[in-house]
C-alpha cells in the first residue's frame, strides 16, 4: 500500500510503491493457505453470503487468495494507482471490485463487510484512524486480520548468508515492512487495548515458495523499505553481489511464516 508522494523521479520514499508495482506483481509470494482459511473459519456465514474487504490490497496478492478460498463477495482498496492497476489487471474471471482508497479512508459505506485485512500494509497506517474506520465497515461481530508474510531463513543457509551480507551493507537497516517490525513487536498489547474490538487471536502458519532465480531477484527489486534505507547505490551493490551469489541457482526454495494478528468487532 503506498501512501506517499515521489519528489524526483531518483529519490524513492517510504510506502511509494509506483515504480515497483509491476515487479511486486511479478514475484511477490503468496501467503500459508491454512492461515487465509484459518481467517475465513472466523467469519460468521450462518444469515447471509459474507462480504469481505482487503484495504491496501497493493497488486492483489493476498485479496486473490481470499476470493479463491471461497470470499466471493471481495472488495480491494488501494491508494496506489501503478499497483490498483496491476491488481486489476489479476483479477482474470474474478468479480474482484478495485477501489481507490487507504486504510483511513476506504470510501465504503457503513457496516458493509463481515470481514477486513490488511496484508503486509497495516503498518503504513495511522493505526487509531485506521482502526476506527474499519469498526465503521464491519458488521457487528465482523473480522478484522492483519497479516504480514515474513521470510523464515532458518530454513535456507543460502538465504540466511545473503541477509547477512544486507545487515553489512546497511549496518543501521531497522526493518518497517517486515513481519517482524517495531509496528508489530507491540501489537498484542496494541490490539487488545482498541476500543470496538475485542477477543485478539495470535496465528502463524508456514509455507515454502519454489523460485526462479530471475523472480527469486525481482522480489528483491520490489521492495520499498530496504531501498529506501539503503539509498540507490548501496541497493545497487547488494543487488550485484546477490545476482553473483544466485548465478549458478536455478531454483530456490524459500520458507514463509504468514503471522496474522485477528480481532472479532463488538
Amino acid at each position: 500500500m503506498a501512501l506517499v508522494r515521489r519528489e524526483s523521479k531518483d529519490l524513492m520514499k517510504h510506502g511509494d510503491f509506483t515504480s515497483l508495482a509491476r515487479d511486486y506483481a511479478a514475484s511477490r509470494p503468496g501467503y500459508a493457505p491454512v492461515v487465509a482459511e484459518t481467517i475465513l473459519a472466523l467469519v460468521d456465514q450462518r444469515y447471509r453470503k459474507p462480504a469481505a474487504a482487503d484495504i491496501g490490497a497493493g497488486t492483489g496478492i493476498w485479496t486473490r487468495q481470499l476470493y479463491d478460498a471461497g470470499m466471493s463477495d471481495m472488495r480491494a482498496v488501494e491508494p496506489n494507482d501503478a499497483m490498483r492497476a496491476e491488481g486489476e489487471a489479476g483479477n482474470d474471471s474474478r468479480s474482484i471490485v478495485w477501489l481507490a482508497g487507504s486504510g483511513e479512508d476506504t470510501g465504503l459505506p457503513d457496516s458493509c463487510v463481515d470481514l477486513v485485512t490488511m496484508a503486509s500494509s497495516f503498518h503504513w497506517t495511522n493505526y487509531n484512524a485506521a482502526m476506527l474506520e474499519f469498526r465503521r465497515i464491519l458488521r457487528p461481530k465482523g473480522v478484522f486480520a492483519a497479516v504480514w508474510n515474513t521470510r523464515y531463513l532458518q530454513e535456507n543457509p543460502l538465504l540466511y548468508e545473503i541477509e547477512e551480507a544486507l545487515r553489512d551493507s546497511v549496518p543501521t537497516l531497522n526493518r518497517i515492512s517486515s513481519g517482524r517490525s517495531d509496528f508489530t513487536e507491540g501489537l498484542n498489547e496494541r490490539m487488545m487495548t482498541t476500543d470496538g474490538f475485542d477477543g485478539l487471536l495470535y496465528i502463524e502458519g508456514y509455507h515454502v515458495e519454489r523460485m526462479s532465480r530471475e523472480r527469486y531477484l525481482t522480489a528483491w527489486r520490489s521492495v520499498n523499505d530496504i531501498q529506501v534505507q539503503a539509498g540507490a547505490e548501496k541497493f545497487k551493490t547488494f543487488m550485484t553481489y546477490v545476482e553473483n551469489r544466485t548465478s549458478d541457482i536455478e531454483w530456490i526454495d524459500a520458507t514463509y511464516q504468514t503471522r496474522a494478528w485477528i480481532l472479532r468487532a463488538i
